[in-house]
């Protein structure tokens, strides 16, 4: 399907029917999305993007070269700029959402209560739904799925970020007919303590958010993007925040996990500072005594494990490809399977005290650690998505994971309704939903 896309995406150009693409986000990604999107693609066009501060909109379509975007304020009008090929500009994301001319909703918020509203009323009006935002996909990218199935519609993370990387090689190679036991990413660094604070003059030296590199940073992220992987594979982790063995190179990795464990479930993880310092990868193992020597003979060491990996990850660029699947095959780069394989567990930063509001994802005082779906469930554990702004009931010490027993929830939010319908829609994740009803 990929390599068709191009052949179909021409005579879309051809005929004079591209894909037409929403973005929701005006945020730094979403500003290099625009740039590329706008190039244009030959077959798909960027005809709208909603941020709550048009002026950063505006800027997004004028930096991609698109100076005339106009700011709309009803739905006729978009749906007349877009029949035109005129470029709009809203600050109502619900609007991109309505527009019966709009293919493909791409979310790059990396917000989770505000990224469930889009989404949500994204798929009630049947388009299909990119996400760039492990935040929400992490979270309750399952229900989602599901939701957007009944619509007929897709619901894909994107390939450029690591969990679209990895599983578009995964699925290559399944396709040829090797076996795949583990996938991942590559990670040059992790400190769990890193603040917005200590990440403050890397993020103004390169135009990001504090917040966000931090999560880089501490490693929340890689634990969400591997969330992601799980759910779309089955893999499991091997243990509470995966191993991440240190490397030279990602090639390495074919001895550094269990063989055990690849062999049971498979396991996502990551290989830490392993050249080529970026990217993904995938484990596939083999036994067979002949595949195994064809394999040595083109330099892919002596097995039973192999590692394949692509050495670069481009999400402005490569969200192309999701776009073109998703629209013109009902095809998801990567989407959870079903249940939740795996969770985005809240863990202490530092010591927190009874009354304390949790800040999120890059916060000052939590990170998030990846934990195998049924341990969350057990044990009560608060998803790291849904963190920001719960009240603390007690103190939690440092490096503590914290449980719904541990917070009282705000009132109202959409993403603590999703999760619950989560609980309810997937046999034995019921914990979770009494968790919720019980503090809220």
């Amino acid at each position: 399907m990929v390599n068709a896309a191009d052949t179909v995406l021409a005579q879309r150009e051809s005929d004079g029917n591209p894909v037409r693409v929403a973005m929701v986000g005006a945020g730094v990604t979403a500003r290099m999305i625009a740039l590329q999107l706008a190039t244009p693609i030959p077959g798909m066009r960027l005809v709208a993007i909603a941020n709550r501060t048009v002026e950063k909109a505006t800027q997004a379509f004028s930096n991609a070269g698109v100076p005339e975007a106009e700011v709309v304020l009803d739905l006729g009008r978009l749906e007349e700029n877009i029949d035109k090929g005129r470029a709009s500009v809203v600050e109502e994301p619900n609007l991109v959402c309505q527009a019966g001319n709009i293919d493909v909703v791409v979310e790059v918020t990396g917000t989770v209560e505000f990224g469930a509203h889009v989404v949500s009323t994204a798929i009630r009006h049947r388009k299909h739904v990119v996400l760039v935002n492990a935040e929400l996909d992490s979270t309750v990218g399952p229900i989602l799925k599901f939701h957007a199935e009944r619509a007929g519609v897709v619901l894909t993370n994107t390939d450029g970020d690591e969990p679209g990387v990895a599983m578009t090689l995964l699925r290559y190679l399944r396709s040829v007919g090797l076996k795949p036991v583990a996938a991942g990413n590559l990670k040059g660094m992790i400190d769990r303590y890193r603040t917005p604070e200590t990440q403050r003059e890397f993020a103004t030296k390169y135009n990001q958010d504090a917040a966000k590199v931090t999560s880089f940073a501490d490693g929340t992220k890689l634990s969400m993007e591997t969330c992601i992987l799980a759910n779309a594979t089955g893999f499991k982790v091997g243990q509470r925040g995966m191993y991440g063995p240190k490397c030279a190179h990602v090639r390495e990795m074919a001895k550094l996990l269990p063989l055990d464990q690849l062999l049971a479930d498979g396991l996502v993880d990551y290989a830490l500072g392993a050249e080529p310092h970026t990217g993904a990868f995938v484990i596939v193992h083999e036994e067979h005594p002949r595949k195994q020597k064809e394999l040595a003979y083109y330099k892919l060491g002596d097995g039973p494990c192999y590692v394949f990996y692509t050495p670069y990850h481009l999400p402005h660029i490569q969200i192309a490809s999701t776009i073109a699947r998703a629209a013109l095959f009902s095809d998801p780069t990567v989407t959870p399977l079903g249940a939740p394989i795996c969770e985005v567990i809240t863990i202490a930063k530092r010591d927190l005290q009874a009354g304390d509001v949790l800040d999120g994802v890059g916060g000052f005082m939590a990170y998030g650690l990846i934990e195998n779906a049924p341990i969350s469930a057990k044990q009560n554990l608060l998803p790291m998505g849904v963190s920001e702004g719960c009240r603390l009931l007690r103190n939690i010490p440092k490096d503590e994971p914290i449980t719904y027993a541990d917070i009282e929830l705000p009132q109202g939010r959409l993403c603590d309704q999703l999760r619950a319908q989560q609980d309810r829609h997937f046999p034995g994740e019921t914990r979770l939903e009494e968790g919720i009803k019980s503090n809220s």
